[in-house]
């Protein structure tokens, strides 16, 4: 298969699919004409790279993750480990944009949105805090 229809396969962009290979990640065969020709093994990586990157894992977790799908001999406590790590970051990410919410709903709270040019949210992104006073007149 080539990398046009591995990509539809597998729902990753053809570019990706190249810094994969770039990296290492996947090997394809290559046919007589020099073109990558994807196999099943390769589809079941690059399906399995997919999915991996949409949970969050990093590129190194991803090719730990290949290495123990390779091995026959792998312990699924080693996989779950790597998932637990891997959902750590994801709580600790879902906080850091918790705290960015609070942050974006407190500037938002302060900006007048009048037609005065005065405005708490650039303000706020310029570094100087606090409500802007409103002028009267």
């Amino acid at each position: 298969m080539n990398i046009g229809h591995a990509a539809t396969e597998t729902g990753l962009t053809v570019k990706t699919i190249r810094y994969y290979e770039e990296i290492g990640l996947v090997d394809p065969e290559r046919a007589e004409n020099g073109y990558r020709d994807f196999g099943d093994q390769q589809i079941t990586q690059l399906r399995m790279l997919a999915q991996a990157r949409h949970l969050g894992f990093g590129l190194e977790e991803c090719r730990r993750l290949l290495d123990l799908n390779a091995d026959p001999e792998r312990a699924s406590r080693d996989v779950k480990a790597l998932a637990l790590r891997n959902l750590d970051t994801v709580r600790s990410k879902i906080d850091q944009l918790k705290a960015l919410e609070g942050q974006l709903e407190t500037l938002i709270g302060q900006c007048h949105g009048d037609d005065d040019p005065q405005c708490a949210i650039l303000n706020g992104l310029n570094g100087r805090t606090g409500l802007v006073p409103r002028t009267s007149g």
